[in-house]
């Protein structure tokens, strides 16, 4: 079947065509789901779509039309219907962050196919080389967020999800043909624990430069205030920052120091951002040339013992990989990894409960672990 003989899907943008829906998916044990945001496009990024799946139908629902989803709480949570998702993590993160989700019982085709071994993991290749089917990945960075949306985005965003449910069968019978269920089954728990926010998110904007360290004092101070500047500006006119200005030609007023619109021409800036941004960038670098310096956030340094156990934990995990024809992280997922090196744990009782949520990856390799790291 391709996409010219699939029926059209259901476009849900009301109450009663959500509670139909959710009529039907509470009848079924596997759901596809899939979301589309508009980051490249907005300020502050939402879910701008969200597709599901059953093998018999298509749903394409409006958060717009919705904006209170509270009633797709239970099923997301519910660890008795499994939810079907392709590179699960940014999904789970935005349906977490714009609707308070929970989430239980994933089965991830990407995550699966990794753990297979898979070079190509993208859900395009995948597509293709299972079913033939060819979809056009321009629609993966459109402007979700404007309505009425084109039919061949609607046709792009239901095939998203429409063959999940058949590659996840494929997939299934392939890691347990592989004896690799279990350990797949391990990290589609893990998927469900949402983390959102990095370290990098944490440290203030200036710091999130990259090529800042180059910088003195004085041009880092200068750089906090050009990407305050920028934030604002970004957030006034809702569109990414990197739209209004990019990393690149920050760094470059920063060590500049431009103080007139001649100069933000030199720096990098066109004419049309000179006439719409100059007079903000123009005083934010001001301020930075009498503000107090920055101070750079501390980063501790870890000890020689803990970066030598962690070498020998990566040199390990990357020969067992090799056995497997996987990546190393699937043997050994870094976060994992670091917190052995960083609990140096001596005894098995220490280390399952640094593993307690990957008992499979223990009991396979626990022992090795502890041997290695001694």
């Amino acid at each position: 079947m391709t996409k010219k003989t699939l029926p059209p899907p259901t476009w849900v943008a009301s109450k009663t065509a959500l509670k139909n829906m959710l009529s039907a998916l509470e009848e079924e044990a596997s759901i596809a789901v899939d979301t589309e945001s508009n980051s490249l496009h907005a300020y502050q990024e939402q879910v701008c779509l969200i597709q599901f799946s059953t093998s018999e139908k298509d749903y394409l629902l409006d958060p717009f039309a919705l904006p209170d989803l509270s009633d797709l709480a239970p099923f997301f949570a519910n660890p008795d219907i499994e939810k079907i998702f392709h590179a699960a993590e940014y999904d789970l993160i935005c349906l977490q962050r714009d609707f308070g989700f929970q989430f239980a019982n994933i089965f991830d085709t990407m995550i699966a196919a990794r753990i297979l071994g898979y070079q190509a993991v993208g859900l395009g290749k995948l597509l293709d080389s299972k079913f033939d089917v060819q979809v056009d990945k321009k629609y993966q960075k459109a402007n979700w967020g404007k309505r009425p949306l084109t039919e061949e985005m609607l046709n792009y965003a239901r095939l998203d999800t429409h063959y999940l449910i058949a590659l996840r069968k494929i997939l299934k019978k392939d890691l347990k043909d592989k004896n690799r269920w279990e350990l797949a089954q391990e990290d589609f728990e893990m998927a469900t624990y949402v983390n959102g926010m990095s370290e990098r998110q944490q440290l203030p904007l200036w710091e999130r430069v990259g090529g800042r360290a180059k910088l003195a004092p004085r041009e880092a101070t200068v750089l906090n205030e050009i990407c305050l500047a920028r934030e604002a500006l970004a957030a006034k006119l809702n569109r990414p920052v990197f739209k209004v200005v990019s990393n690149k030609t920050l760094l470059k007023l920063a060590e500049s120091m431009p103080r007139s619109r001649r100069d933000l021409e030199i720096s990098g800036f066109t004419p049309r951002q000179i006439s719409r941004f100059g007079k903000p960038f123009l005083a934010a670098v001001e301020r930075g040339l009498h503000a107090d310096f920055v101070r750079r956030t501390p980063s501790k340094r870890p000890s020689d013992e803990y970066i030598s156990r962690l070498d020998i934990l990566r040199n390990w995990r990357k020969e067992k990989a090799k056995t497997l024809g996987v990546e190393s992280d699937i043997v050994l997922p870094r976060p994992l990894m670091e917190n052995i090196a960083r609990k140096n744990p001596r005894r098995v009782e220490e280390l399952r409960k640094i593993m307690e949520k990957t008992l499979w990856r223990m009991q396979e390799y626990g022992d090795e672990i502890l041997e290695k790291t001694q």
